[in-house]
C-alpha cells in the first residue's frame, strides 16, 4: 500500500509532494545482495583447482624449451596415468616464476622443470608460494662442460674464461663440474648446492669465470673458451652434441623433481598423480627414448 503525504503551503498557493522513499530502499537492498551472490558465487568459482575435482584434468608443466621434459609428461599422460585413475595434460611456458604462482595457487597440478634448490630460490624470493617437491629425482638433465676450442677438459688452458650460470643454484652445480672433470679443488666440507668460487681452494690453470644466463650461453661459445650448461640450452640454439665435452651425470640434489602446490598434495587427484610419475615404467622410457636421452638421463623418483 502507498500512501501520498500532501503538505500544503497556504500563502503560496501550491502543495509540496513527499517522494515516495521505499521503492528506491528496496532497489537499493535488492542490488546489494544480488552483488554480495554474485561475488561469492564467483569467488568459490575461482578457487575450484582441477586437483580436488574428480575426474578433471591435472595439467603438469614443463618448460617450453625443453622437449624431453614434453615428452616425459606425455608419456605419463597416455601409457601410465590411466592405471592411476588420474587424467594427465602437458603444458609448456617459458616464465619461472610464472609456472611456480601457478603451481602453487592451483592452476596447474604440478611441474618437472627444476631441481630442490632452484625451486628453494623461488620460495626465497616469493614467501606466499606454497609448493614442494614431491619425488626423489624423476631425471637429470644432461649438464656438463662445452668448448667448440677443446676436445677434453685438460686441454684447456691456462688463463682460460670459463662461463658458469648466472642464478646460485646452477652457479654451483657449475662449480661442481669443474672440480669433478679436476680443472679446481674446493673445500673438503663445502655444500655443493650452495657453492660459490669462494669455496675453490685450488685453481691451477687460473681460470677466469663469467656468468651468463641459460640463452647467452651458446652464443658465447666461440668467444669463450669453455661453458658449464644444460644441453637444452645448446642443442636448442643448433649446437652440435660433440661441443659436449664432459658430462658425468649430476648429483640427485640437481635433479628434476615433481612439485606440486602444498595446499594440494593430500588430494585425491595429486596423490595418484605423484604415484603415476614413480612408476618404473617412467624410468625405462626416460633410458631407451632416443630424443629424451638427448637432454635427460634416469633417476629414482621412488
Amino acid at each position: 500500500m502507498s500512501i501520498d503525504e500532501s503538505v500544503s503551503a497556504q500563502p503560496h498557493g501550491f502543495t509540496l509532494k513527499k517522494r515516495r522513499r521505499w521503492p528506491y530502499v528496496v532497489i537499493a537492498v535488492v542490488v546489494i545482495i544480488s552483488a554480495a551472490i554474485y561475488f561469492v558465487v564467483q569467488r568459490g568459482s575461482g578457487t575450484t583447482s582441477a586437483n580436488e575435482t574428480p575426474g578433471a584434468t591435472l595439467d603438469v608443466v614443463y618448460l617450453d624449451s625443453n622437449p624431453a621434459e614434453k615428452a616425459i609428461i606425455e608419456y605419463i599422460a597416455t601409457n601410465v596415468a590411466p592405471d592411476y585413475n588420474v587424467k594427465v595434460g602437458a603444458v609448456g611456458l617459458g616464465d619461472s616464476t610464472q609456472i611456480n604462482q601457478a603451481i602453487s595457487d592451483g592452476r596447474y597440478a604440478g611441474t618437472i622443470f627444476q631441481h630442490r634448490h632452484w625451486l628453494q630460490q623461488v620460495l626465497d624470493a616469493n614467501p606466499g608460494f606454497k609448493e614442494q617437491a614431491a619425488t626423489g629425482p624423476v631425471f637429470h638433465w644432461v649438464f656438463g662442460i662445452w668448448s667448440d676450442k677443446y676436445r677434453t677438459p685438460q686441454e684447456i688452458p691456462d688463463g682460460a674464461t670459463v662461463s658458469l650460470l648466472a642464478d646460485p643454484a646452477n652457479n654451483a652445480q657449475g662449480i661442481w663440474y669443474l672440480a669433478q672433470a679436476g680443472l679446481v679443488t674446493l673445500r673438503p666440507d663445502a655444500d655443493i648446492t650452495a657453492l660459490t668460487t669462494k669455496d675453490i681452494v685450488a685453481n691451477p690453470k687460473n681460470l677466469k669465470f663469467t656468468l651468463l644466463d641459460f640463452g647467452a650461453q651458446p652464443r658465447a661459445l666461440p668467444d669463450l673458451d669453455a661453458i658449464v650448461g644444460y644441453a637444452e640450452s645448446f642443442l636448442a640454439a643448433g649446437v652440435s652434441e660433440d661441443k659436449l665435452i664432459f658430462a658425468p651425470k649430476s648429483p640427485d640434489e640437481f635433479a628434476s623433481v615433481l612439485t606440486v602446490g602444498s595446499r594440494y598434495v593430500d588430494t585425491e587427484n595429486v596423490k595418484n598423480l605423484i604415484k603415476a610419475f614413480k612408476d618404473p615404467r617412467v624410468q625405462q622410457f626416460i633410458a631407451t627414448d632416443p630424443e629424451v636421452k638427448k637432454l635427460a638421463l634416469p633417476g629414482d623418483p621412488a
